[in-house]
């Protein structure tokens, strides 16, 4: 569960001047294959600081991010245990595996140019308008809804952190002038010839006001330090 999933997975949005709590389902496939049962995540998103889980239900491992304060860190409820990350090894991975993206999807040349989808859809209650933008080598179709005071520019802060604003320039670019919140993404990439499809799909929002405790690792656990990178 990494950053950089995070933000290929679609979720490009967060609440303007305000708190945001999104789960959504990804889903991959390729040509002649079944897609599979798909990957719950749930997310909590507050200015600069972010938590996510795995699955649908509560109680799970957590990642905790806060660039606010510069620490992240893993929550492991089985052993009560929150590691400790190394931020700039954090990073770093994040920002190479984010240019390895940009360079499959050929998003860093800022040539993406964006098209309306004629037909419109309801996904998660909200009515959502479709626009595809495509670049050198993927489509990226977007759905979104203008009826949540959400956008793509709040979430500045975390995608220079992670390095997207330079690596998915010409994506970037794309997303930040649609009118709305992202509830769905449909990615097509084309590697080596072979086409590779992901969607990604919001299926609860809401936006308020979350708690503090959220972003902090629970009192009673075990703080450790991340173990030393292995050498080769």
């Amino acid at each position: 569960m990494t950053v950089a999933a995070v933000l290929l997975a679609g979720t490009l949005a967060a609440a303007a001047g305000g708190d945001v709590y999104f789960e959504q389902t990804t889903v991959t496939r390729t040509p002649g294959s079944e897609p599979g049962p798909g990957v719950a995540s749930r997310v909590w998103y507050s200015g600069k600081r972010m938590r996510m889980e795995a699955g649908g239900a509560a109680g799970g491992p957590a990642f905790i991010l806060r660039l606010d304060t510069g620490h992240a860190w893993r929550l492991d409820p089985a052993t009560r245990t929150a590691v400790t990350l190394d931020m700039d090894r954090l990073r770093s991975q994040a920002q190479m595996d984010l240019a390895m993206a940009g360079d499959l999807m050929g998003a860093e040349d800022g040539g993406a140019r964006t098209a309306a989808l004629r037909a419109p859809r309801t996904i998660a209650g909200y009515s959502c308008r479709g626009y595809r933008i495509t670049s050198a080598s993927s489509v990226l179709d977007v759905y979104v809804t203008d009826a949540l005071p959400l956008g793509v520019d709040a979430f500045t802060d975390f995608l220079e952190w992670s390095g997207a604003s330079q690596s998915l320039a010409g994506l970037m670019g794309e997303l930040r002038r649609l009118p709305g919140f992202p509830l769905e993404t449909r990615s097509r990439v084309t590697i080596m010839g072979e086409k590779h499809e992901t969607v990604s799909t919001v299926t609860k929002v809401k936006v308020g006001p979350l708690s503090p405790a959220l972003f902090e690792p629970p009192k009673d656990y075990r703080l450790r330090a991340e173990p030393p990178p292995r050498q080769p």
